[in-house]
């Protein structure tokens, strides 16, 4: 008996979604995004702005983007992906389409639809594509875990009510129930 063999998408795959339709694509598999929940885009928010004020201030070249923001993680047409939050350094990564490469600091904001993605796909891949800091901030449980790829560590599981430190910007701290008062 023959094995059904699954479909392999390219990135022209996702260029032809219906508007409003959004996904993302990892190692040619196709995965549908839900619509956020407001707390989500609350966060995707607040992070932003943080972040921005915090690169302005210190005069960095840094760039933060919000979902959706294009990123093409591998140099190829079976990997894009959306984080809910992009920081990238290297400007030669950027271009009309979104981010060629890894962000240096990637924020996924935990959903019930993306927890497994977040906490193991995704975690796998942007280790592995270069991604310096990744933290994945679960709204449910309040809490965040911070991986620092760059120095090859987890730096652990924190409570929103703990100041975080961020691992490319050590005096940049975050306390995430701050940002929702």
């Amino acid at each position: 008996m023959a094995v059904a063999q699954k479909k392999t998408y390219t990135i022209d795959d996702i260029y032809v979604l219906p508007d409003g339709q959004r996904a993302e694509l990892i190692d040619g598999q196709m995965y549908m995004m839900a619509p956020p929940l407001r707390i989500h885009q609350e966060l995707v928010s607040q992070f932003t702005k943080v972040i921005g004020q915090y690169i302005d201030a210190h005069g960095g070249l840094c760039k933060v983007y919000p979902a959706p923001f294009a990123v093409f993680l591998n140099a190829d047409d079976k990997n894009y992906v959306e984080p809910d939050i992009s920081v990238i350094c290297d400007k030669n990564k950027l271009d009309d389409r979104g981010c060629n490469g890894a962000p240096d600091w990637v924020i996924e904001i935990v959903s019930p639809s993306t927890e497994r993605m977040d906490y193991g796909i995704k975690l796998f891949k942007y280790r592995s594509a270069g991604v310096k800091e990744y933290w994945i901030v679960n709204p449910l449980s309040q809490t965040v875990n911070v991986f620092d790829f760059k120095h090859n560590e987890k730096t652990g599981q924190y409570s929103f009510h703990t100041d975080i430190i961020s691992c490319i910007y050590n005096d940049l701290s975050i306390k995430i129930a701050d940002l929702l008062s």
